[in-house]
């Protein structure tokens, strides 16, 4: 397949998501259905649980906390098998759009022995992206619960009337959790689009976590914007087509005044299972194809990689990259200077004399 290793436009970028994804769909529709069978699976063994919990008779406060407790080991394997597959989806677009073969079991053999680091560095850039709103949110409902006793109010009776004091106590939390949520997305956004670049940086470049981290902090400065508007696009073709997929189950639920049967739930779990495996690479592809964009914009990548076609060697940096900021591309170091001898080793020489003349052959007498 032939390479786009030049800037790219975000057009571009969009339009090159668009070919690789179309070119290669079984590809990655391939390496992500994993991931969406097994949590079709999970959800319909959760669906079935919750079936014949009602059908025993067991306690409200028992299905709960059985539901808790699958829900949490549901999320666990989740975790795992997305940080797989999005790993995956990266390694196979990087050698697609270097043009070079890729396959499905390639890809998982590639990342697996590595996804410890992966889920480390996915680990730690929720925590910093998403703590604040997590806080906040805790917080909130925290401060309801304790005070306006709204989690302990029995099924359909009113929620109790708290007293003046207890009002303006929830009044001024709600006060705070509006005035806080603006800057706390700002900070939330900033930040994601900031560690975008960070999981391509690592899977490609095979570097640990916090070098991935500072790698994609250079790497995005100059194209925060472009990967805000990327994602944003592809956000709004996901939930648009979820909506689609999902209408006739949005219309049972409100028909039945927001409660779903099992067989819808089921029907809209299946739904899901091929919503994800089409939708789920979209996101890896166009952020994969970026990094590559801010590398030939950055450091010439599209020259190295040239050079490495034409089986020409690429030299060796001049120095040892800092941790702070590792240097993956080549720098040309020029050739040292000839060695001169010292100035008391240099002698003045005498000209030579020139030979002398040849004789001259006498004439006979004449």
């Amino acid at each position: 397949m032939e390479t786009s290793l030049r800037p790219l436009t975000l057009g571009e970028i969009l339009d090159r998501t668009a070919e690789l994804y179309r070119n290669n769909f079984v590809l990655f529709a391939g390496i992500f259905a994993p991931y969406a069978g097994v949590a079709l699976v999970l959800n319909l063994i959760l669906i079935g649980l919750g079936i014949l919990l009602k059908n025993q008779h067991v306690a409200p406060t028992s299905i709960i906390w059985i539901t808790l407790g699958a829900g949490a080991f549901e999320w666990l394997i989740l975790i795992l098998l997305v940080g797989a597959s999005v790993a995956a989806i990266c390694r196979a677009v990087a050698w697609v759009h270097l043009g070079q073969p890729a396959t499905i079991r390639g890809a998982y053999a590639t990342v697996l022995p590595r996804l410890g680091r992966y889920l480390w560095l996915m680990t730690i850039t929720a925590f910093v992206v998403w703590t604040p709103f997590a806080l906040l949110y805790a917080g909130f409902f925290g401060v309801l619960g304790y005070y306006g006793k709204v989690f302990s109010a029995h099924p359909g009776a009113p929620p109790p009337t708290p007293d003046p004091q207890t009002a303006i106590i929830i009044g001024i939390a709600s006060v705070i959790f509006f005035l806080a949520i603006l800057p706390i997305g700002a900070y939330t956004i900033f930040m994601s689009l900031r560690y975008a670049l960070a999981l391509p940086a690592c899977v490609v470049e095979n570097t640990k976590a916090f070098p991935s981290l500072r790698r994609a902090i250079d790497l995005s400065k100059g194209a925060r914007w472009r990967i805000f508007v990327l994602a944003l696009l592809i956000g709004v073709i996901k939930i648009g087509l979820v909506l689609i997929t999902q209408l006739f189950t949005i219309v049972s639920i409100f028909k039945s005044h927001g409660q779903a049967s099992p067989g819808i739930t089921a029907i809209s779990q299946v739904i899901e299972f091929f919503t994800t495996t089409f939708l789920g690479p979209i996101y890896a592809t166009g952020i994969t194809l970026l990094y590559y964009d801010q590398r030939v914009r950055k450091e010439g990548f599209d020259i190295e990689w040239m050079m490495q076609a034409a089986g020409l060697t690429v030299p060796a940096p001049i120095h040892e990259a800092s941790p702070a900021t590792p240097q993956i591309y080549a720098h040309f170091e020029p050739a040292p200077p000839a060695a001169t001898p010292p100035l008391a080793e240099i002698q003045p020489t005498a000209d030579p004399e020139p030979p002398p003349p040849p004789p001259v052959p006498e004439k006979p007498y004449e």
